[in-house]
């Protein structure tokens, strides 16, 4: 059983408190780690969702012990709404939502997220829905392409990258994740040894693209704080500025006032510490903030 090492796991909890505090939500279960941690600390009662069906018997698994006290629904984060309603639930005494994809999903082969391997140009989370990498590229122009790569992966060679997989594709050399790789190593000079690997960039970039992951985020967070009861806390985690950007204002905002009273607990980010990086270097982009409900 390949069990994913959840980011930022103490720290998550020392935030949500959960001791005696009831019920929870992970909107973003994976593998089950942060709702593991949360039922070690005292939750009474977490409701696990997820949009990829694939990781949640892996959760089943690794949650057994818990019985009824974990719920595992397969649904997109941006339905906690429509799926709190349906359990009959009004409100929690926490939430949290980790952003990022898993190890799980990156070392799974056939899923398209990885560049080390030669994989369909899938990338979806949800494999029962949506449209893949491949069909997105099949009839994207050079110009929108370059627009994906350079607003969701922050590239700044994006047009030359966009021209290189647009004359890939159109040759019929562009059918894995390996030869995508290629094609982006090929467009972008490297001089030296590089921090990351030169796709790095583009494959966040399709990952967001296919997934929608920035749209209705802000909505969903502010749907969730008002499902917080007075004193519950909201936990986000990010891994790229695109994320933590629109958490970051929209925790602002709802500060700010209106009818919904809430406070930042989080001026700044908390990081994961050296050790935490030393031992899983996925977690060093990982940035967590906290909101609470104040009435």
């Amino acid at each position: 059983m390949i069990l994913h090492e959840p980011v930022l796991r103490a720290e998550t909890v020392e935030q949500l408190a959960p001791a005696g505090r009831g019920v929870f939500v992970d909107c973003t279960v994976g593998t089950g780690g942060h709702t593991e941690a949360l039922l070690e600390a005292g939750a009474t009662r977490v409701l696990g969702l997820d949009r990829d069906a694939e990781v949640l018997p892996l959760a089943r698994e690794r949650l057994a012990a818990w019985g009824d006290r974990v719920d595992l629904v397969h649904a997109d984060y941006r339905r906690v709404d429509q799926v709190l309603d349906q359990l009959g639930i009004e409100q929690v005494d926490g939430a949290l939502a980790d952003l990022g994809h898993s190890s799980v999903q990156i070392e799974a082969e056939g899923r398209g997220f990885s560049f080390r391997r030669a994989d369909p140009l899938d990338m979806r989370m949800d494999r029962s829905q949506g449209r893949t990498l491949a069909e997105l590229l099949d009839e994207v122009t050079p110009d929108t392409l370059a627009d994906v790569i350079f607003e969701y992966g922050e590239e700044r060679r994006s047009r030359r990258i966009a021209r290189g997989i647009v004359w890939a594709r159109d040759r019929g050399g562009l059918a894995t994740t390996a030869d995508l790789a290629a094609v982006v190593s090929r467009s972008v000079p490297v001089r030296g040894r590089p921090r990351i690997h030169p796709a790095t960039r583009t494959f966040q970039a399709f990952r967001i693209w296919v997934n929608q992951e920035l749209d209705g985020l802000d909505a969903f967070l502010r749907v969730v704080a008002r499902r917080l009861r007075a004193g519950a806390r909201l936990a986000v985690i990010s891994f790229h500025s695109l994320e933590d950007r629109i958490v970051k204002y929209t925790f602002r905002e709802l500060e700010r006032g209106g009818d919904l009273a809430m406070r930042a607990l989080t001026r700044k980010p908390i990081r994961p510490g050296r050790a935490e990086v030393a031992r899983n270097p996925r977690a060093r982009s990982a940035k967590l903030r906290v909101a609470e409900r104040l009435s």
